[in-house]
């Protein structure tokens, strides 16, 4: 073991026994400490939620730094290590900050003034340490307040503040799958969700949206998504998942409020994909960059008191993927979102710039982070009804690319 390597040892080591007792508004200075020796200067930048900005953590450390058009924001976008120079002149890496395959931010890594050009060690080194940096964050994210106001530019409404302490992390993966989600407007989603379990064998995946846009609608989600998860975990096939749903709405609610929905579950051996569609907009099945198709074949009412008054009987239907295939999923919200003189952002459109997306190999993530950009500026102003996308894309290369990665491909191109 090289000097450097042992330095970094007592670094991760010393990190590691501090973070049992950490506090959010701790992890910082605590950082500082652990890596001084080192002669390194840590900031820790958290992502806003909607990816704008990335802001840092403590109020003193600067002006948040915009995700588009800057080395910090590219570094985010395709999860390399990038460097620059600050207004001092001192080398700076910015590292990507990843728990699992969810994007946290970056850890902004100053160098002392005399050290060497950062070498692909240093780099792989730091990327280590900012994994580590980001399981503890995620640990004490229930914790702290200041870890999550961090990544708000704006208030949180009740109906979002309730919706997003549902939700898995937005982007998952395996070693054959990758799945990325986005919701807007992100500080007053109300009604639309989404959901996931992926396993060595399965992957469960799956998109709500209520209807309505208030906090009643956030209640209507909760309990479709609370239903979903406990029928999924008692085994049920996705018929016995709907039927659980439409059992809980009407019981608890006496309205005919109702949520559509696309429930699926991939074999992730085989390809195997099968699916129900309740009222919702048909996924997209994109192959080799270009759409070819909407999965319309399983269709049912949306889940709720109506589709409780008759049998249901709609069987799921069936999907065989190829490597490298996506699916795309969407709420009406996507389509409909309409600009200034009232033309809606469209279906031709959202294929079109998956289509483009696709062919640039980009990230899941940064995919979807991109669409739903492109949605908002169509809009020109928030969004008034929530727009959510679920990408699962079935390939091991496409999960590879939600890892983080020392240095990007020489011709600037996501690995």
């Amino acid at each position: 073991m090289s000097g450097l390597d042992a330095q970094w040892q007592r670094a991760l080591l010393a990190l590691l026994k501090r973070s049992h007792l950490l506090t959010g508004d701790s992890i910082a200075p605590t950082l500082d400490e652990v890596l001084a020796p080192l002669q390194l200067r840590p900031e820790l930048h958290l992502v806003d939620h909607e990816q704008l900005e990335l802001r840092p953590l403590r109020p003193d450390a600067g002006a948040a730094v915009r995700v588009d058009d800057t080395t910090p924001g590219r570094a985010y976008q395709l999860g390399a290590v990038l460097g620059e120079h600050d207004g001092d002149g001192h080398r700076v890496l910015w590292v990507p900050l990843v728990d699992g395959a969810e994007r946290l931010g970056l850890l902004r890594v100053r160098l002392a003034p005399d050290a060497p050009d950062p070498d692909a060690r240093l780099r792989a080194l730091c990327v280590v340490f900012s994994d580590t940096v980001a399981h503890i964050l995620v640990s004490k994210l229930q914790q702290s307040d200041l870890l999550v106001t961090t990544r708000r530019r704006q208030p949180m409404s009740v109906a979002g503040e309730l919706l997003w302490q549902l939700l898995p992390p937005l982007t998952v993966g395996t070693d054959s799958l990758a799945l990325a989600a986005v919701l807007e407007p992100a500080y007053d989603v109300s009604g639309d969700a989404f959901d996931y379990a992926v396993g060595a064998t399965d992957a469960y995946f799956a998109i709500f949206d209520s209807s309505g846009h208030d906090l009643s609608a956030g209640l209507t989600t909760s309990v479709a998504l609370a239903a979903s998860r406990t029928a999924r975990r008692e085994n049920h096939d996705l018929a016995g998942v709907a039927g659980r749903v439409d059992a809980a709405l009407t019981e608890q609610f006496s309205d005919h409020r109702f949520v559509t929905a696309v429930l699926a579950r991939l074999d992730v051996d085989t390809g195997r994909l099968r699916y129900l569609v309740a009222g919702h907009p048909a996924p997209v099945l994109v192959r080799a960059g270009r759409a070819v198709r909407t999965l319309e074949g399983a269709r049912r009412m949306p889940l709720g008191r109506l589709a409780s008054l008759a049998p249901q009987t709609t069987e799921p239907a069936e999907e065989f993927l190829e490597p490298g295939d996506l699916v795309l999923l969407y709420s009406d919200g996507v389509e409909e979102a309409r600009d200034a003189d009232g033309e809606e952002f469209g279906l031709d459109r959202l294929i079109a710039l998956t289509e483009h997306a696709a062919a640039g190999g980009l990230p899941a993530p940064e995919t979807l982070r991109r669409l739903a950009h492109a949605v908002r500026e169509h809009r020109g102003a928030e969004l008034r009804d929530d727009a959510t996308l679920v990408l699962v894309q079935w390939s091991g290369r496409a999960a590879a690319r939600l890892l983080p990665r020392p240095a990007p491909r020489p011709d600037g191109a996501p690995a």
